[in-house]
């Protein structure tokens, strides 16, 4: 009751401490929740830890050109055979991702259901039972035994059939390929947790790949020849890792030995499952993967801001020592040993670290939609409750408690009882200088938090403020139709509609298909020499398409040669176009030299004319280096069509765009974005990362002002006779003012010099992942310093002006 007494006694220093602590504990649990569940992807798959993803490298000439997510098909079962360590295998075959992919429903009565199935893989038959996913409905380990057999979520269930039972449905898989498979639902499996990077709603039995066709087992279950499935493996356990990858070589050199007419080999390693999130990052990801550097950064803003916390509390209980320091002599005399007086304090300090936890808890769950939509998490009040969470708020309530709460209760409970009756107790030098270096250690960390959120927007403004090198504005993208005729003639002919209609409209300038367009994460890279050189002389370039309206469309400069032309209808067969980088790469003195010159793709058999030099242009973001680039010509194989538009009215050049799209794809669903977002959409976890960063460092900020508002308002009452006395003998009200915020600027300027290494060399560490960089400059240093020095004066500033301008007379009345 002593404790809470004393609570309610000084209401004010009670409620700063209260509100600081638990605003600081709610940004903690914000944070350990997003690190949490970054770091929890896979945890909810039975023995993921024996589970593992098999990784492709390929070098040329000692040389990396492919570090890929996909595989051979035929690695899986060569495992299986050749590895007693291999208890079972899973392929994938991510068409989703390559092909734009409808699949419909087609009911005995009412109209045909069809969606776009982004999400949609083939999956050998030990997919699911491998995983350990849930079914609602169906055997796991039989589902996907047999072709033309499916497997969907609870979702798809609803969305296609409503509440009818789907087993035993037939849904039909068209796609732009030209695949066309009707295939029966045989199971349904419980909708996925976020925390996978394996995202799907619809397998289809990966037999059903290789069910039609004379060469399509050799295809896609035995082939070595193109890498285009992921591949899981389950060891047993216990397995020496490193040991086993040793054996891989042989295996390689069984499967699929080396032509000693190129210098090409391949390396298989393995990954672990659950560290794909965080720690892979390589070409033909299923999803665009976390950042383990963003996840650790965010991790210690979590901890420096309870930390900041926790200093206020300790900063005003040993400041308001003096004031409490007639208690603990009343309390000693009535006979209260040392032990008693450090349990009352400690006593209160769990009150005051309990009750900010509960209003931290309060806290987080009033911000979660708005913490949701910054983070990009889908969190609920149940993750709250779970085991973990409580565990480590009963840590972070015991901690606080030892840590705010021991050093003031020592303090207070070792005062001199005769000393603090008479009045003679002076203020300890040494206490002085504690509370000096915390509220330093505060400046520190909040100077720190400023200076990388400047350093985050300043690295993000500068990837996204880069020309790429071709023109994205005003860009409108539709992928090909999934639902198209079988003739390749009527195929090509419904496209030239599409052209057609869209150059006959004023709002839209021309109509280009490619292969690729910026921003879609394709691996497609070829080998490319000089013709006539040695295959030594091999270099790879990224592999893309033009068309004849391409300039028209994305504006790339032209250096040297041409475009590909109506006027020259054998580019299509012989020619390329290559870019400015690829030149020298080639073994050309300069653009004008390689244009007219031959080149060998051995690969392909095929030796082009180099017609045209364009401009470098990035068809990754800039977290990527530039790439060289080699254009082939098509006019009908393109896998995106993408729309100039030259109108300020949008919503009317969609509409036209989709009006054409209808007339030249009926059946398809008209479904686009704009390539600028589209390809800004590889900067999300940076985005993400500075509004997260910038949020927390406001909060930790603002913290400090609180303790900074405590500490100044009793600075302030400690030396109001001082300040009389200084006024009685002619201060003038300014240079008391800048006498009381003296100590805070020395402290401020220590913060700024002293934080300055620390952020220059973790956000240096963040920086050098990227291959264009912003330069960390001293104006980030001095901005962070300058806002953390104007906020803590006008924190400061009421109080302290205050104390200056009272009326001496009253302080000085009973002296």
């Amino acid at each position: 009751m002593a404790s809470f007494r004393s609570l309610l006694k000084n209401r004010f220093f009670s409620a700063l401490n209260i509100i600081g602590l638990s605003i600081g504990v709610a940004v903690f649990m914000l944070i350990a929740q997003y690190v949490h569940f970054q770091r929890s992807y896979e945890n909810f798959i039975p023995e993921a830890d024996n589970i593992y993803r098999v990784k492709l490298d390929v070098f040329r000439n000692g040389e990396q050109i492919i570090s890929s997510a996909e595989n051979y098909p035929g690695a899986g079962p060569a495992f299986l055979h050749e590895f007693s360590e291999v208890t079972n295998y899973a392929r994938l075959y991510n068409l989703g991702y390559k092909n734009n992919v409808i699949i419909t429903y087609t009911p005995e009565t009412g109209e045909p259901v069809a969606f776009k199935q982004r999400r949609f893989l083939y999956a050998d038959s030990s997919f699911l039972s491998l995983m350990g996913y849930e079914m609602v409905s169906g055997d796991a380990a039989t589902a996907l035994a047999e072709p033309f057999k499916a497997v969907i979520s609870e979702t798809q269930a609803k969305k296609y059939f409503g509440n009818d039972n789907p087993i035993g449905k037939l849904i039909r898989m068209q796609d732009d390929d030209f695949n066309n498979e009707l295939c029966e639902v045989t199971g349904v499996f419980r909708d996925l947790p976020p925390n996978t990077h394996l995202k799907f709603d619809v397998l289809f039995s990966y037999k059903t790949l290789y069910a039609r066709g004379e060469y399509a087992p050799g295809r896609y279950n035995t082939s070595w020849g193109r890498k285009d499935m992921y591949t899981f493996v389950k060891l047993r356990p216990g397995t020496d890792l490193d040991a086993f990858e040793a054996k891989f070589p042989a295996v390689i050199d069984k499967y699929k030995p080396k032509d000693q007419t190129i210098a090409v080999e391949d390396k298989l390693s393995l990954q672990v499952l659950q560290d794909i999130h965080l720690h892979s990052n390589l070409a033909d990801e299923p999803e665009t993967n976390g950042d383990a550097d963003i996840v650790l950064f965010l991790g210690l803003i979590g901890v420096f801001v309870i930390i900041i916390a926790w200093i206020n509390y300790v900063n005003l209980a040993t400041a308001r020592a003096m004031e409490r320091a007639r208690e603990v002599g009343i309390r000693k005399v009535m006979g209260a040993y040392k032990n008693q007086l450090i349990a009352q304090f400690m006593v209160e300090s769990a009150m005051v670290n309990l009750i900010a936890i509960v209003l931290a808890l309060i806290i987080s769950l009033a911000c979660l939609g708005i913490y949701n939509n910054v983070s990009g998490l889908s969190l609920t009040a149940s993750y709250f409750v779970v085991g973990w969470f409580v565990l480590m708020m009963a840590v972070i309530w015991l901690v606080g408690t030892i840590l705010s709460g021991f050093y003031p209760a020592f303090v207070l409970s070792s005062f001199a009882p005769v000393e603090v009756l008479r009045g003679k107790m002076a203020t300890s030098q040494r206490g002085v200088m504690l509370r000096k270096g915390l509220v330093l250690l505060q400046f520190v960390a909040s100077v720190s938090l400023i200076a990388g959120t400047l350093i985050v927007f300043n690295q993000l403004k500068y990837m996204t403020s880069q020309d790429i090198g071709v023109n994205i504005d005003q860009v409108l993208v539709v992928e090909r139709p999934g639902i198209a005729p079988r003739d390749r003639q009527a195929f090509n002919s419904s496209i030239d509609v599409f052209r057609n209609e869209i150059k006959q409209s004023p709002a839209l300038n021309a109509v280009s298909t490619t292969a690729t367009v910026p921003g879609k994460q394709r691996d497609y890279i070829v080998g490319v020499k000089k013709y006539g050189t040695s295959d030594d002389n091999v270099v790879p370039l990224r592999f893309n398409s033009m068309d004849y309206d391409y300039q028209d469309v994305f504006e790339p400069s032209l250096i040297a040669g041409r475009y590909f032309s109506r006027e020259f209808t054998a580019d299509q067969d012989t020619s390329v176009i290559i870019t400015e980088s690829a030149v020298s790469l080639l073994g050309f003195s300069s653009p004008a030299d390689a244009v007219g010159k031959f080149v060998d793709i051995p690969g392909f058999r095929w030796a082009p004319k180099i017609v045209g030099v364009v401009n470098d242009y990035h068809q990754k973001s800039f977290k990527n280096a530039l790439e060289p680039s080699i254009f082939y010509c098509t006019l009908y194989s393109g896998e995106f069509y993408s729309v100039r538009l030259v109108t300020n009215d949008l919503q009317g050049a969609i509409k036209e765009v989709q009006e054409a799209w209808k007339k030249a794809f009926p059946g398809n669903p008209f479904d686009y974005f704009f390539l600028d977002d589209y390809f800004n959409a590889q900067y999300e976890n940076e985005r993400k990362f500075g509004k997260l960063f910038t949020t927390f460092a406001v909060l930790a900020v603002l913290i400090g002002c609180l303790g900074l508002l405590g500490l100044a308002t009793f600075t302030a009452q400690q030396r109001t006779k001082e300040i009389a006395i200084r006024k009685v003998l002619g201060s003038k009200v300014v240079g008391i003012f800048f006498l009381l915020l003296k100590d805070y600027l020395i402290i401020i300027g220590i913060a700024i010099v002293a934080s300055a290494p620390i952020v220059y060399f973790l956000m240096q560490n963040w920086i050098n992942d990227f291959p264009y960089q912003t330069e960390i400059g001293i104006d980030v240093f001095a901005l962070a310093g300058l806002a953390v020095l104007v906020i803590s004066v006008l924190t400061v500033s009421f109080q302290t002006m205050k104390v200056a301008t009272a009326n001496p007379v009253r302080s000085l009345r009973n002296e």
